[in-house]
């Protein structure tokens, strides 16, 4: 298994939790977040927003679907055809193990 971390626009968080379930992924957790990347914030004026608000999805996936989890996020998570600064960012890890807590049992 692998979590698949996204960073996103919060304009774009329920396209992509969509795309996801479309696609046969249900399971994912939304946090609000704050941020920048390299964009450094936003300057408007004399004024400078450097914690920019995003959306952190998370999602756990067999190791075989990353791939597909991956391609419909960024597709659904672009503003554009070829994207743009700020679109968001996504993080890839092995998940050693999992337990469901209302049985206490490991996940396969």
């Amino acid at each position: 298994m692998v979590m698949i971390r996204a960073i996103v626009r919060p304009e774009k968080a329920h396209e992509v939790m969509k795309a996801l379930l479309d696609a046969g992924f249900p399971g994912v957790t939304k946090m609000d977040v704050y941020g920048r990347g390299k964009q450094r914030g936003l300057k408007i004026g004399e004024i400078t927003y450097d914690e920019l608000p995003k959306e952190l999805l998370l999602a756990v996936v067999p190791a075989d679907a990353k791939d597909i989890v991956i391609s419909t996020i960024a597709k659904a998570a672009r503003t554009s055809e070829k994207g743009a600064f700020g679109d968001g960012k996504i993080f890839v890890t092995q998940v050693q193990e999992s337990y469901t807590i209302s049985s206490g049992q490991k996940d396969a």
